[in-house]
């Protein structure tokens, strides 16, 4: 009531305010906002299910200064701070045992920034890093509510939407460019299809009736064609190990196939491999084709891009070899990479030399710009959220509860797709990657407090 109170006076004074202003239109924009305010404050894992959505449309708004995304986290921790000191959530909420390493990595943080080549780039580095960690604070607090069928259906529509999109316009403009979807990097796309396809797999195994699994069938295969229109080859490498764990996380359906099946999964087998390889782009297949020169010394020469990725590792080894401890300092990588004379040789950009370019290597990155020990808190958290769906998972399974064991572990599977995708992206500061941390200790402490069924 207190809260209802505040908002309805503050919301009354500004709209008489904006009414006596030159800008009388904008009152009832106040009083959307704080209506949307009091629904958050009474749901606050709505706001968190907004952000999950928002995530594959932020190009769209890449260069407008506000946005949706930024309107509503900016509500949802105003709401969250103001519940936490009212004590209208539990304090208890914001336990994890991802804390420590996560303060460790910022302390190391704060001292390769006191040390930095460049305070204006770690600045900058900070700046992007704390927003993607704000959602790790949210999502330990709104996260209880969360219902994961519901996080994997969003998350599965919204990527597959802007992956429909994508495809359309490359048909309609007969067009060979790689899908981009509403982002400007076709490996940052491949990166969000491959994070939706394990909750669409869920979402086909769990679904009731015929035409529910015959829509996320569709879903999967719009994700999976979206991927093939990236000509992402990292993106496929990646499919391929989660396709491997997955099928290891479900190995007992898989004994449930009797002799008989056999010769209808092979069956099977023999029509979609070559329909498979068949529907492959051939310029796909040519930069596939691409990967067997890694054994030659003339990567440069016959790949540019592979080349350019050979460059950021020969210039991170040695930032990490000058450096070890601190490192040179947050967001500094793409500095001392400029300085190099691969900058120039592998600049992409005609006419205007592109030289300041990331590591695109999210663990290379850590450790060249903050320092070994910074790197290895980074990795130990992430393996340790990935143990926390583990831990969930058997506990689940332990009280016979399949669905609940299956929905942690394709969130799990996310999670790890994301953190392979790390080796060939600089994304320290994702949503989708401190969402699913943090979620990580959401499920673990649920999975703690539920009570053991009786005989289980």
């Amino acid at each position: 009531m207190l809260i209802t109170s505040v908002f309805g006076l503050l919301a009354a004074l500004v709209c008489l305010t904006l009414l006596a202003s030159p800008w009388p239109y904008l009152a009832p924009l106040v009083v959307l906002g704080v209506g949307g305010l009091l629904v958050l404050a009474r749901r606050p894992v709505l706001g968190l299910l907004g952000l999950v959505v928002l995530v594959p449309f932020e190009g769209v708004f890449k260069e407008s200064s506000i946005s949706g995304a930024k309107l509503l986290g900016g509500a949802l921790i105003l709401v969250l701070a103001t519940q936490l000191l009212l004590r209208r959530l539990p304090a208890r909420y914001l336990t994890s045992n991802l804390w420590r390493p996560l303060a460790l990595f910022l302390f190391c943080m704060v001292l390769s920034t006191v040390f930095t080549d460049n305070l204006l780039f770690s600045l900058n580095n900070w700046r992007e890093l704390l927003i993607g960690m704000s959602l790790f604070a949210i999502t330990l607090l709104a996260g209880r509510d969360l219902d994961l069928k519901m996080l994997c259906r969003l998350i599965a529509l919204s990527v597959a939407i802007t992956g429909l999109s994508a495809i359309a316009s490359i048909e309609a403009h007969h067009t060979s460019e790689r899908a981009i979807g509403f982002l400007q990097d076709a490996n940052y796309f491949a990166l969000l299809l491959a994070v939706a396809l394990p909750p669409a797999a869920l979402l086909i195994l769990h679904a009731r009736g015929i035409l529910p699994r015959l829509f996320w069938m569709g879903v999967c295969l719009v994700l999976l064609v979206g991927m093939v229109k990236t000509n992402s080859r990292s993106g496929l490498l990646v499919l391929l190990l989660t396709c491997a764990v997955g099928i290891w996380q479900h190995r007992d359906r898989l004994r449930r196939i009797r002799p008989r099946h056999l010769g209808f999964v092979m069956f099977g087998a023999v029509i979609l491999m070559p329909l498979m390889a068949a529907s492959l782009p051939d310029d796909y297949v040519e930069r596939i084709k691409t990967l067997s020169i890694l054994k030659s010394r003339a990567v440069a020469q016959q790949d540019t891009s592979l080349g350019r990725r050979a460059s950021y590792l020969l210039v991170g080894t040695r930032m990490i070899r000058e450096n070890p401890l601190l490192g040179t300092g947050p967001g500094t990588f793409p500095l001392h990479y400029g300085r190099t004379g691969y900058a120039k040789a592998f600049s992409d950009e005609v006419g205007q030399i592109d030289i300041l370019r990331r590591a695109h290597n999210t663990y290379l990155e850590i450790f060249s710009e903050m320092g070994i020990p910074a790197g290895l808190l980074f990795v130990g958290l992430i393996l340790l959220a990935l143990r926390n769906f583990a831990y969930a998972r058997s506990a689940w399974v332990r009280r016979g509860d399949s669905e609940k064991s299956d929905r942690v572990a394709h969130l799990g599977m996310s999670l790890l797709t994301m953190s392979l995708f790390l080796l060939f992206l600089s994304v320290p500061n994702h949503k989708y990657l401190w969402i699913l941390i943090a979620l990580s200790s959401v499920v673990r402490a649920e999975a703690g407090e539920a009570p053991q069924k009786e005989g289980a």
